[in-house]
């Protein structure tokens, strides 16, 4: 029955809102951007010393709020 209640009250990472979460997945940037995930991969790749991503294994995963800093001082992407 504990277990029950605790799984109850968990928070999953699905149930943050996105504008809340550190990191999105290129997915979800996506979408909340709406910039293509072609475009998105393309500035992964053509900026690996930014700091506005993080890979985990083969997954890329934006950070939200540097991602946004970035944007802020892009004049075109």
């Amino acid at each position: 029955m504990a277990n029950i209640k605790n799984n109850e009250n968990e928070m999953k990472y699905y149930d943050i809102p996105v504008w809340r979460r550190y990191t999105l997945t290129i997915e979800e940037a996506a979408r909340y951007y709406h910039i293509g995930e072609g475009k998105l991969r393309m500035l992964i790749d053509q900026h690996p010393h930014e700091d506005f991503y993080v890979m985990n294994g083969n997954r890329a995963l934006i950070k939200r709020e540097k991602f946004e800093r970035y944007l802020d001082q892009a004049t075109a992407v």
